[in-house]
């Protein structure tokens, strides 16, 4: 829900990454940062960089040694950040209250643990790294309120994953939190919200980028700022081509795509609620501030036909092969039944008259062998057709606009990779991208060779 003339609409809310709040030095930056622009009211914390695998590991029971050495590098990160504060005996206590809840619920998880307990473990890592980052502003002359965002972050029960009630979302945060920004920089956490029953939840996978963009809607703010460890998008990741230019700005569509087909920066769903609003996004790194950054916005003007190039690991192409499949009619939809009742999602598909070729995404995959292809799947689709599964592939993807209607695109493509092996194409279905699918093994220098081709040195 959209604050159309929202009387917030000159604030701005931050949100700062988990390598940005590592330690007392990182959260300085943050500070400069906050303090410099004094339209940001909003400020949304992760947990300091380690904290939540750490946190992660004692939710799911480990033994005593284990705990005790996991409990411990908890509670050096914090205690690192609280000695060089000019008060620490200020939040001293707080913070042990806390590492004691963790050490209790770290020693329940050793014997039975589950989801709830799980989410309800990990979400100390925002509340600390919030609280001590209220005092650090405090004891540099600020005006910070510390917020528990539980109290207007209402979601379902789907615990690891939960889904925000925006309606409820917009009501509370209307009520609790606009009648604070004028007066205070309200910190508060992302990643976090409290169910029905008031149960805590995490929102997943890049949920306090998602925190964040949904704050912003509900409060009809004028931007969403998200610092993180790098100045912006880049036409490619830098780690992997040096080369890669950096978009200074991007359309939200844009970003999805990239985002969607593998680009760390944003997480789709972070775009949806300021898509719905048309707020900017801005991405920049609280390393360097100074360095400038990315906006993301409704649109850009003349937009180019290629944007970035985007890597996803971990694919599984999956061909099935039936003789039934020729003139036939129905045996797309038994496999798509088969393939939904063992809850797999399909990624991409190409189909031939006797077979078809899927692709599933298993970098979220949380089995021990990291397949999504169980035994018994494998034998219900073997009564259908011959099935062929190859692992270890990756997804490159070609972002940019207007592409299934340009013209020489495929000759320039696969000009530039006619000495890879592709395995599967996907192009046209999507005016924004065209898909390649190549050994894991070749994912990077296929990278590399395409930027070089379609973006220059």
């Amino acid at each position: 829900m959209c604050a159309v003339s929202s009387p917030n609409s000159q604030y701005v809310v931050a949100k700062f990454g988990g390598t940005s709040v590592a330690d007392f030095d990182a959260m300085n930056h943050c500070a400069d940062i906050i303090l410099a622009n004094e339209s940001v009211r909003v400020v949304i914390l992760s947990a300091s960089a380690g904290v939540t695998n750490l946190l992660v590991a004692l939710a799911a029971g480990c033994d005593s040694d284990k705990r005790e050495n996991y409990l411990k590098q908890i509670r050096d990160i914090q205690y690192a950040i609280i000695e060089q504060l000019k008060e620490p005996d200020v939040i001293y206590e707080e913070i042990n209250r806390l590492l004691e809840n963790i050490d209790a619920l770290s020693e329940a998880a050793a014997l039975a643990t589950s989801e709830a307990m799980t989410d309800e473990l990990v979400s100390h890592g925002e509340i600390m790294s919030t609280l001590l980052f209220v005092e650090l502003l405090r004891q540099r002359n600020t005006n910070a309120e510390w917020f528990d965002i539980r109290r207007v972050m209402r979601t379902s029960a789907h615990f690891g994953r939960a889904e925000p009630d925006t309606l409820q979302l917009h009501s509370l945060a209307m009520e609790y939190l606009h009648p604070r920004l004028n007066n205070t920089i309200v910190v508060t956490q992302g990643f976090i919200g409290r169910e029905e029953k008031g149960r805590t939840t995490t929102l997943g996978r890049g949920g306090s980028d998602y925190t964040a963009a949904l704050l912003g809607e509900a409060l009809g703010l004028r931007r969403v700022d998200i610092w993180t460890d790098v100045p912006g998008i880049y036409t490619t990741d830098p780690r992997i081509t040096p080369t890669a230019k950096r978009i200074n700005t991007i359309a939200f569509d844009e970003a999805a795509e990239m985002a969607t087909f593998g680009a760390k920066i944003l997480h789709p769903a972070t775009l949806l609620p300021a898509v719905r609003c048309g707020i900017p996004v801005f991405v920049g790194s609280s390393k360097d501030p100074q360095a400038g950054g990315t906006i993301v916005c409704d649109k850009t003007e003349n937009p180019p036909l290629y944007r970035a190039l985007a890597l996803r690991r971990k694919q599984t192409l999956l061909t099935l092969h039936s003789l039934k499949m020729l003139h036939a009619r129905g045996f797309l939809a038994e496999v798509f039944t088969l393939l939904s009742r063992h809850n797999i999602s399909v990624d991409l598909i190409t189909t031939s008259e006797v077979s078809i070729a899927l692709t599933l995404d298993t970098t979220g995959s949380t089995s021990t062998n990291g397949s999504l292809l169980t035994n018994a799947l494998l034998t219900e689709l073997s009564t259908l057709c011959r099935v062929e599964v190859e692992e270890d592939m990756a997804l490159v993807a070609i972002i940019g606009n207007e592409l299934s209607h340009a013209k020489g695109l495929g000759k320039e493509i696969f000009g530039a990779l006619e000495s890879f092996n592709i395995r599967m194409i996907s192009y046209g279905a999507s005016s924004h991208n065209v898909c390649l699918l190549v050994p894991g093994k070749d994912a990077e220098q296929v990278i590399q060779t395409l930027h070089l081709s379609l973006f220059g040195s």
